[in-house]
């Protein structure tokens, strides 16, 4: 009747469904979804190659920072899983909202006007091509 111990039938579960691609994730980044997605969308289901030619030449701010992004998801391929960077793609790429820093600035007549400074959680996730 018993399999085992909470934590290991846990752990078991778990092992069969980690991500097995190689991937890389940016936390709370100083950056809207929106901003973020539009830089995102350009370079889905592109090769490495091609993405990181279209992010240099981005003049977008989130291109920077998602160049550096994806050159960390290629190096993890390389140097975790072996693959080889002429083969890989960029099979997904998205922003989730991230907590929002939330300021006062002052207007007239002693009235506060609400800035909201928005971050997001922005991930990576290459594959190989068959």
């Amino acid at each position: 009747m018993a399999r085992g111990h909470r934590t290991q039938i846990k752990r078991e579960r778990n092992e069969n469904q980690r991500e097995t691609r190689p991937s890389a994730k940016l936390s709370y980044a100083r950056i809207s979804v929106t901003k973020a997605c539009f830089v995102l969308d350009a370079i889905r289901g592109k090769d490495v190659n091609t993405a990181l030619a279209i992010l240099s030449y981005n003049p977008r701010y989130a291109s920077a920072v998602i160049k550096k992004l994806l050159e960390s998801a290629i190096a993890n391929a390389e140097n975790n899983n072996g693959l080889q960077k002429d083969n890989l793609y960029v099979a997904e790429c998205f922003a989730n909202k991230a907590p929002t820093m939330k300021r006062i600035h002052p207007r007239a007549q002693g009235r506060a006007y609400r800035i909201e400074k928005r971050m997001s959680h922005i991930t990576v996730i290459l594959d190989e091509k068959e």
